[in-house]
């Protein structure tokens, strides 16, 4: 009797069990759609690119124009005043540049030539082993001659491409300045009527309270990142100049600017400073000044400097930093590098402030 009434409850278990729904596994679906957003992201560059550059300018600058704003001027009147700000020190930067680079750029041919000379005997080495390698393919190939080379198909001119190029950066500009003052102007009451139209009040609410810690925490890491960055560039160009290097000014400018992405910038700004003075000067000693300088000065501005004015507020690890601007550079090129490091800091935020954000923190964050 007990076995009976046993075997029946199995059965409709069994029963239940199988009129339970089969969901399709989770991390598949995620894989497929991080995959089409990703795919969508390179194939869209061209549309996507300004309007992310033109969030993240509003992001850097909707501080001031709220500060404006709660001393009376409206926001729009604001917004103008800080876009005209920052391209007046845009155009102030470029104008302290255009002579050095001009300088440099005609200087080039010379430069060439110095750089020639002083690789040639790595470079007549690389051709001996190339005509080792060519020699060892003819043996190999001497019965199966290569076939008729393809015929070269016409290239555009060199002004159509230019105008391509130059139509395109035009109208990339243009986008971002126009999008980047409807954001400014609008502030957080045309994001709590765009929010409140897709989602409810409640959920609203959240999505803008996450936009304005993203502003926040982002906007007062940029401004304390600019005013590090500012100082070093000012103590490389004052280094490169006690150094003897040339245009001191244009390699201080590019230390400050480069250094806004974290660790490729230092390290391209060290290779950039040690090849020019390896062109520059003849001995050794010289060329050790100029990289030991720079060394010096870029280990103190990310050991003590950085830590001691950003602290901990946008901790990152830092493999998946390099991976963020690889990627970046892979899709979107230059802007995609300059987007990496905001676009986690932005995610680790919005985790934080998240109920269930705790384990992306945690592969956010760097170890303890």
């Amino acid at each position: 009797m007990d076995t009976s009434i046993e075997v029946g409850n199995d059965h409709e278990n069994t029963r239940a069990g199988d009129r339970r729904p089969h969901r399709p596994p989770v991390t598949a679906v995620r894989l497929l759609a991080v995959g089409a957003i990703g795919v969508l992201l390179y194939v869209a560059h061209v549309a996507f690119v300004p309007v992310a550059l033109a969030c993240l300018v509003s992001l850097v600058l909707s501080g001031p124009v709220e500060w404006l704003r709660g001393r009376g001027i409206p926001r729009g009147v604001s917004a103008v005043l800080m876009m005209l700000i920052a391209l007046g020190l845009l155009a102030g930067m470029s104008d302290l540049l255009y002579e050095p680079a001009q300088h440099w750029f005609a200087e080039a041919p010379h430069t060439v030539g110095v750089i020639g000379r002083k690789i040639r005997p790595l470079a007549q080495f690389m051709s001996r082993i190339d005509a080792l390698r060519n020699s060892a393919g003819n043996i190999g190939n001497a019965n199966h001659p290569a076939p008729p080379p393809a015929s070269s198909t016409a290239e555009e001119s060199a002004p159509v491409l230019l105008l391509e190029a130059t139509r395109g950066v035009v109208l990339s500009s243009a986008t971002v300045l126009i999008l980047t003052m409807f954001l400014l102007a609008g502030g957080p009451p045309m994001l709590a009527r765009m929010t409140s139209a897709l989602v409810s009040d409640l959920n609203a609410a959240h999505v803008i309270d996450l936009i304005e810690k993203v502003r926040g925490e982002v906007g007062r890491f940029y401004a304390t990142t600019a005013l590090i960055n500012l100082g070093l560039g000012l103590a490389t160009g004052c280094a490169m100049k006690l150094c003897g290097m040339p245009n001191p000014v244009l390699w201080g400018t590019v230390a400050g600017v480069l250094n806004f992405i974290p660790y490729a910038g230092s390290t391209t700004t060290f290779v950039l400073l040690t090849c020019v003075a390896v062109v520059s000067f003849d001995g050794f000693a010289p060329v050790a000044a100029v990289a030991g300088s720079y060394v010096a000065l870029a280990a103190l501005e990310g050991q003590v400097v950085q830590p001691l004015l950003v602290g901990r507020r946008l901790d990152l690890n830092p493999m998946l930093v390099f991976l963020a601007l690889w990627f970046g550079g892979f899709f979107w090129g230059i802007a995609g590098i300059v987007l990496a490091t905001p676009a986690l800091a932005a995610i680790k935020i919005i985790a934080k402030n998240s109920a269930h954000g705790l384990p992306l923190v945690n592969f956010l964050s760097p170890e303890a």
